[in-house]
């Protein structure tokens, strides 16, 4: 009896144990099941979206920095120390203005040893032209031969080619007396200040940086298989920086050659000009290329974590998982959407990118439907 009571309790526990693994995964099995077929995920209106044609406006992206058209520097045309600078940032400034004034006192002085240079030039041709009309009347009466009359003339000559070169030397005195005077190149706004008084400045030296925000533009720059598309005087709408509303633009300029390196190409968009816009400020927005009527989604609805962008497609109630083929970029009313020229029918409905990432085959019911039922 004891010989066979062992192996009997043994192989009962081998059926209680495989019975129980069946039970189990029979179990885990009706676990997994129950999701798919018992509960759902409730999504709102808003969640969905119904493919359908709609009027896109293709466009091109740009970004790029508002520039003011014209802008310029203030520098010391001549070298000395600055005496005084009457502006600050953000004041206005009017074309021709003073802004500011070198220590003059060097150029004064030489302004007047220019000036009395040029007087003592002015009496050396008096004498030499007097000496000279004095030799023609000795020459005419014998006196003197006619090479004294030539030297005469000669020495005329170089008198008056002397007080023309001291009269030069005394106008260029002169204005770089006047240069110690930084005067505004143009009408505008002092944006920056580059120097304080009291500084010893050479020439060229920056002191003053000064923008007209009459009229801005955006430089950007476009892959060279994007150029074709843009035109001179096409639209565009950009977002600028710091400002809540878009701001109309158009295409002002392109440019003839290509960035080194890059090979892009610049493109210049004139901007409507507004109180608040200002120079510097970095924008992003979409020049308009073309019109057409086509299959189009939201950007946000297409999902590009995979080799190929999909959607994710409704039957149903059941999510699938459908990969579609993508067209050019565009807005449909204000919106950024893509054109999907394969992979979707006009009626389809697909979920918006607020649902987030859903695993193919899982189901969903609307959050209204479920509170009705």
């Amino acid at each position: 009896m004891l010989k066979w009571g062992l192996p009997l309790v043994v192989l009962a526990l081998v059926v209680g144990l495989s019975v129980r693994g069946v039970q189990q995964r029979r179990a885990q099995a009706a676990l997994e099941a129950a999701p798919a077929t018992a509960v759902a995920l409730e999504i709102a209106p808003s969640d969905q979206l119904r493919v359908q044609r709609l009027p896109v406006q293709r466009t091109v992206a740009v970004s790029g920095t508002v520039e003011a058209l014209h802008t310029a520097l203030v520098k010391a045309k001549v070298a000395g120390e600055l005496r005084a600078l009457r502006v600050r940032e953000g004041e206005p400034v009017r074309a021709g203005q003073v802004l500011g004034e070198l220590d003059a006192t060097e150029y004064e002085a030489r302004l007047r040893q220019a000036q009395q240079q040029a007087a003592a030039a002015h009496a050396q041709l008096e004498i030499a032209e007097r000496a000279l009309q004095n030799n023609r009347a000795l020459v005419e009466q014998g006196f003197i031969s006619r090479n004294a009359l030539d030297t005469s003339v000669s020495n005329a000559a170089a008198a008056r080619a002397n007080l023309l070169a001291a009269q030069a030397a005394v106008d260029l005195a002169r204005k770089a007396l006047d240069d110690t005077l930084l005067r505004a190149p143009l009408d505008g706004w002092v944006s920056q200040r580059f120097a304080q008084p009291g500084e010893r400045l050479g020439v060229d030296a920056r002191v003053l940086e000064v923008v007209d925000l009459r009229a801005l533009e955006l430089r950007a720059t476009l892959a060279p298989e994007e150029v074709g598309q843009v035109r001179v005087g096409a639209q565009a709408v950009l977002q600028v920086d710091g400002l809540a509303e878009p701001v109309a633009a158009r295409v002002a300029r392109l440019n003839p050659s290509v960035q080194a390196g890059t090979r892009a190409v610049p493109v210049y968009l004139a901007l409507t000009p507004r109180a608040d816009l200002r120079h510097g400020l970095f924008a992003t927005g979409h020049i308009e290329v073309a019109r057409e009527t086509a299959l189009a989604l939201p950007e946000s609805a297409i999902r590009l974590d995979a080799a190929r962008p999909y959607v994710l497609l409704l039957q149903g109630e059941r999510v699938v998982r459908r990969t579609v083929t993508l067209g050019p970029r565009g807005t449909a009313g204000g919106e950024p959407v893509r054109i999907v020229t394969d992979g979707l029918a006009e009626g389809d409905v697909v979920l918006a990118g607020t649902v987030g990432a859903l695993p193919e085959g899982v189901v969903v019911r609307l959050a209204a439907r479920a509170a009705g039922q």
